[in-house]
């Protein structure tokens, strides 16, 4: 049985089965973090040492690493260009928490709850600063490049979702949109810069790859919010709803929903602080009305997209893993 045969006759990947192939390297990318913090004032590296306890699953580092090694070894920046991708990542979670007002992620305090919003955003430009530095430092200007156009994609993707005026007007093309700038754009650089550190033959499928894959996890992301529970989170199932925010379950559920229950919707959105019951009775008129089965089959058309990107690439371990990472995006309950 071949590698992906194999990874595809389990039912539901771990992210462990995914970093099998780069477990040793991943753990490199940990260090790499710790030095291009490091800046010798004690705030910084006060602040620098939770959000590195907050880094979380290392998923995008995984995927930087698996794509440089689909072609055998890669070369010796690949830990290093993770590592970069990390920290742009960690400094847009800074910067949304701070917009959001959030007080947990992961179920740990935002930097914003434990400092002040002017410390969370000064210490997200940080975080970019550094990234940038470091791509200098290596010389690497056409992964520069790329990670200058992700990360441009999602600032014009926070601009777009803070400046739209009707939340119930959001329609499914805005959304998609919207997730390209704000997931799919850093995942696919992610993907890309990969491919480049492992020699760059296959960098634009990587691209492709990295962008379907984003725009899958965004929806059973979102998808989540109105499935998870707090435990499996860290943050209130209903997130979304309780900040407004429109997402593919709600957008194709209103396409159908009688007008009786899109007044339960506008109630909620027009109520500054919805109580729980709120929050229950949309959700519950979402599920009703197929807004989760439409999100699921959209999710499952972006996940597709994904593999056929892969399609030619050396049946290996990493080839494997690559495949898993979308099963896990897809299958993943926190």
């Amino acid at each position: 049985m071949t590698a992906v045969a194999q990874s595809r006759s389990r039912r539901s990947p771990t992210l462990g089965d995914v970093q099998r192939p780069v477990r040793e390297p991943l753990a490199a990318v940990g260090e790499e973090l710790q030095r291009i913090v490091t800046a010798g004032l004690p705030l910084i590296d006060e602040v620098n040492g939770h959000l590195l306890l907050m880094k979380g699953k290392m998923f995008r580092p995984t995927l930087a690493l698996l794509a440089s090694r689909v072609g055998g070894e890669a070369d010796a920046r690949a830990v290093t260009l993770a590592a970069v991708v990390e920290l742009v990542h960690l400094a847009t979670l800074v910067h949304d928490d701070s917009v959001d007002h959030s007080t947990l992620r992961r179920g740990m305090p935002t930097i914003n709850s434990l400092f002040t919003h002017q410390i969370s955003v000064i210490m997200g430009d940080f975080l970019y600063s550094r990234a940038v530095v470091e791509l200098a430092r290596l010389g690497d200007w056409d992964v520069l490049r790329v990670l200058a156009r992700a990360t441009n994609e999602m600032t014009i993707g926070e601009m777009r979702q803070l400046t739209a005026l009707d939340a119930l007007a959001f329609g499914e093309s805005d959304y998609e949109a919207l997730i390209r700038c704000k997931t799919a754009s850093l995942l696919s650089a992610t993907c890309e810069i990969g491919a480049i550190a492992g020699g760059g033959a296959h960098r634009k499928r990587f691209a492709h790859y990295g962008e379907h894959l984003g725009m899958a996890f965004q929806v059973a992301d979102d998808l989540l919010d109105y499935t998870a529970t707090s435990a499996d989170t860290g943050k209130p199932a209903g997130l979304d709803l309780r900040e407004h925010k429109v997402t593919l379950p709600l957008i194709a559920a209103l396409r159908t929903m009688p007008a009786s229950s899109r007044h339960h919707v506008e109630a909620l959105f027009a109520t500054p602080e919805p109580a729980d019951s709120d929050i229950e009775t949309v959700i519950a008129i979402v599920v009703e009305h197929g807004g989760l089965d439409y999100a699921r089959r959209r999710g499952g058309q972006y996940a597709r997209e994904a593999e056929r990107a892969l399609e030619g690439l050396p049946d290996t371990p990493v080839l494997a893993a690559l495949h898993d990472a979308i099963a896990y995006a897809m299958d993943r309950r926190h």
